[in-house]
């Protein structure tokens, strides 16, 4: 890196990388954390947690909620989620468009809703239950998937918009996820962003996915295992320029590589958004 990271461009702050930046604390300005390992309010993890935020802002991602069960929010989570947010104080607290747990089983993954009316109600019902508790709004983040409800009656995309508007909340927009969706279902990533009420975005996901042949053709896996895409990256690139700066996160989760390749791959986001403020600077100039 050349230059300071632009203040918008963050990367997830995974454990095998809690030392590294507890002991450099200039590098990067805001980290992305997994809310469930910090649960635990006398853990190691939360102590060096709470070190962490002296230095950096800190933004909560949680991944248990399961705001699309038609059971009520699991009120032991919320409560959990609760404390740990007054204790970090978050800038951005987020969430998924998705469940993950029915009858008292969890499962270990993000699953798909139907998008009907009726997964819609009780999406909003739960991210409303959600945000009066903790008083404050969620962001909601778009999922990837690999497969589709026969029955489901509106797109994506429109399903999101619509859970904004009842819900006040805010949307994470991850473009890694819709790539890898465009794939797997044959829609537009162009037609999805344009359906998107950007005023709303305030935070945006980059990650690297995986191509896998199976016998039925070939699928694309959400892993968060590689670098960022070219078409990720353009994607990103002409947004950005179309609608502004925004909070900007690198995630992997797995084959997690040492923090330098991390930042790495947060400098090329930071050169996007500092090519936006030159450019805007410009504008306004002339």
């Amino acid at each position: 890196m050349t230059q300071t990271l632009h203040p918008n461009a963050g990367v997830g702050l995974r454990t095998p990388h809690l030392d590294f930046f507890s002991q450099n604390p200039a590098l990067v300005s805001w980290l992305e954390v997994h809310s469930e390992n910090y649960f635990l309010a006398q853990s190691p993890q939360r102590q060096q947690l709470r070190e962490i935020r002296h230095a950096h802002n800190i933004s909560c991602h949680g991944v248990g909620l399961s705001l699309g069960s038609v059971e009520r929010i699991n009120q032991h989570h919320l409560m959990q989620l609760k404390e740990l947010i007054d204790d970090i104080d978050p800038f951005l607290v987020s969430d998924h468009l998705s469940w993950s747990q029915t009858g008292g089983h969890y499962f270990n993954d993000l699953l798909p809703l139907p998008y009907t009316e009726e997964a819609l109600e009780v999406f909003c019902r739960n991210v409303i239950e959600v945000q009066d508790g903790l008083q404050r709004p969620m962001l909601i983040e778009n999922p990837s998937s690999y497969l589709a409800f026969k029955h489901s009656t509106i797109p994506e995309w429109e399903f999101l918009a619509e859970v904004q508007k009842r819900t006040e909340c805010r949307l994470l927009l991850d473009f890694n996820n819709i790539f890898v969706s465009s794939f797997n279902h044959g829609f537009s990533c162009e037609e999805y962003l344009n359906g998107i009420p950007a005023d709303k975005v305030e935070e945006i996901h980059l990650a690297g996915f995986t191509k896998k042949k199976l016998e039925q053709g070939e699928i694309w896996i959400d892993t968060h295992s590689k670098p960022v895409c070219d078409e990720v990256w353009q994607l990103y690139t002409q947004w950005i320029e179309q609608h502004g700066s925004r909070h900007t996160l690198i995630e992997w989760d797995l084959d997690i590589p040492e923090p330098q390749i991390l930042l790495a791959e947060a400098a090329k986001a930071s050169d996007i958004l500092y090519q936006h403020d030159k450019f805007n600077q410009r504008s306004r100039a002339s």
